[in-house]
């Protein structure tokens, strides 16, 4: 499916077992700026991507030949959490971000879920920026390992007409 906006020729599609190492890797890669911010590894970067794709619905942004980022999904039973949201650093500033934010939306809606929540580290301001561009609002913070981490959720239109077909 093709929204407004999206990357030309950006598909999707869901993760398994077999693409745990490529998830680890563009995590890694996509986080590793952040290592020195924060003084340790991102809490992404530390995640078991072998049991996360048979837990939870992580969504692949494919482009060509080439798998550029990814959605980590969990169902809570209010609302949709993105655990993660990746993008190699090749691949950034081209809109697949963005395009993954609205792959999750585009899921929460399916589900019946009116909001879609997120949390980052405080000290990642560009993307509390992102996101805040996104229509996510700051809900809360709280301490985490020495710093602060940013709660952040959308509110989806009631009235969606999205089938589980669709996603």
């Amino acid at each position: 499916m093709c929204w407004p906006g999206m990357t030309a020729g950006l598909e999707f599609r869901r993760a398994g077992p077999a693409d745990a190492a490529i998830i680890r890797s563009i995590t890694r890669a996509a986080y590793a700026k952040w290592i020195a911010v924060i003084g340790r590894e991102p809490l992404p970067m530390t995640f078991d991507y072998d049991l996360a794709v048979l837990t939870h619905q992580i969504q692949l942004a494919v482009l060509g030949s080439d798998i550029t980022g990814l959605i980590e999904l969990v169902e809570m039973p209010d609302y949709l959490l993105i655990e993660n949201l990746a993008v190699s650093p090749g691949f950034q500033g081209k809109g697949i971000g963005a395009s993954l934010l609205q792959k999750g939306e585009h899921i929460a809606a399916a589900g019946h879920r009116q909001t879609i929540r997120l949390y980052t580290n405080s000290m990642f301001t560009q993307n509390i920026r992102f996101y805040t561009s996104k229509g996510y609002a700051v809900t809360s913070e709280e301490p985490f390992k020495g710093g602060r981490i940013t709660h952040m959720a959308k509110h989806l239109p009631r009235n969606s007409k999205v089938s589980k077909s669709e996603v």
